[in-house]
C-alpha cells in the first residue's frame, strides 16, 4: 500500500477541522480524548510529527531526549497556546491560528521526509520494526484516528478510507495490541478467541489471547468465542476505543467480549 496519499489526505482534513474549530470562542473539547481540547489535540499531533521527522532526518538509532524542546521547532510567539501541548489548561481560549500553521508546516515536513527516505532505512522506533516504513504506516493510521477525533469534536466525523482502515485492523494486532498489553500490564489470556469481520470487503481477522501471546490468523478461519462485524472503518475505530460496540454486529459470548479491553487496555 502507498501510505503517503493516505497520510496527506488525513493531515489536510485534520487541519481543516482544526481551522473550523478555531472559529469558536473557545477550543472545543475532544470527547474521544478525555481532558483534551482541540488545542491539545493539535499540539499532540504536531509534536509527534516534528519528533518523527527529526528521527528520520537524522537517521536516529536511539530515542530523542524528550526534554529537548528544540525538536518541536516552536515559534517565538505562542500567544494563546496551552502552556503544555498535551495537557488542557484550566480556562480555554480559541484554538490559536499560529498553532495550526505550526502543525501544517510540521506535517508537510514529515511528508517530505517520507517521500525522500527509503522504506527499509534503519531508524529508531518504539516497536520491534526499526525502519522508516514503520513510521510511515503508523503515522498514516494515527493521522486518520486523530482526524476522526477532530471532526467528531466539531460535528459528524467521516469514516476512515476502507483500504487504510483494513490495514489498521491488521496493524492493531501485529503492533498495537502487544504494545498496549505490555504498557497496561494486562492479564494473561485464557485462550479467548475474537473474530473481526469486514462487511464492506471479504477480509476477516481471528485473534487468540494465549497467556502472553497474541496469535493472529488474518485469514479469519477457525472457531471463535465472539465475532464482531462492521465496516473496516468501524472495526478500526472500535479497536482504537473510538466508537462503542453497538456500532457493530455482535454474535457469540458477550462475557468474552466484555473482557477485550481488559486484555487490551486502551491507550
Amino acid at each position: 500500500m502507498d501510505y503517503i496519499p493516505h497520510f496527506r489526505r488525513e493531515v489536510l482534513a485534520f487541519e481543516a477541522a482544526a481551522r473550523r474549530a478555531a472559529e469558536a470562542d473557545v477550543a472545543p473539547l475532544v470527547p474521544s480524548c478525555p481532558g483534551w481540547s482541540m488545542s491539545e489535540l493539535v499540539g499532540h499531533l504536531g509534536a509527534v510529527h516534528r519528533t518523527v521527522a527529526r528521527v528520520i532526518r537524522e537517521r536516529r538509532r536511539e530515542p530523542l531526549d524528550g526534554t529537548d524542546l528544540s525538536t518541536l521547532e516552536l515559534p517565538a510567539d505562542r500567544a494563546g497556546w496551552p502552556t503544555a501541548l498535551e495537557h488542557a489548561p484550566a480556562d480555554r481560549g480559541p484554538v490559536p491560528a499560529s498553532m495550526i500553521d505550526w502543525f501544517a508546516d510540521g506535517a508537510s515536513a514529515l511528508e517530505a521526509q517520507f517521500r525522500t527516505a527509503g522504506r527499509d532505512e534503519s531508524v529508531w522506533t518504539w516497536s520491534r520494526e526499526q525502519t522508516t516504513g514503520f513510521w510511515l504506516r503508523i503515522q498514516a493510521i494515527e493521522a486518520a484516528v486523530h482526524r476522526w477525533d477532530a471532526e467528531n469534536a466539531i460535528g459528524t466525523a467521516q469514516p476512515v478510507a476502507s483500504e487504510l482502515a483494513a490495514d489498521a485492523v491488521g496493524q492493531t494486532f501485529e503492533v498495537m495490541v502487544p504494545a498496549r498489553r505490555a504498557a497496561g500490564a494486562a492479564p494473561p489470556g485464557s485462550g479467548e478467541r475474537f473474530r473481526f469481520r469486514r462487511t464492506d470487503g471479504p477480509r476477516a481477522w481471528t485473534v487468540r489471547f494465549d497467556g502472553d501471546d497474541v496469535l493472529l490468523d488474518d485469514g479469519g478461519g477457525g472457531p471463535c468465542d465472539v465475532e464482531l462485524a462492521g465496516t473496516a472503518s468501524d472495526l478500526m475505530l472500535f479497536l482504537w476505543h473510538r466508537v462503542p460496540v453497538d456500532r457493530l454486529e455482535v454474535n457469540g459470548d458477550r462475557a468474552v467480549l466484555d473482557r477485550y479491553f481488559t486484555l487490551v487496555p486502551p491507550m
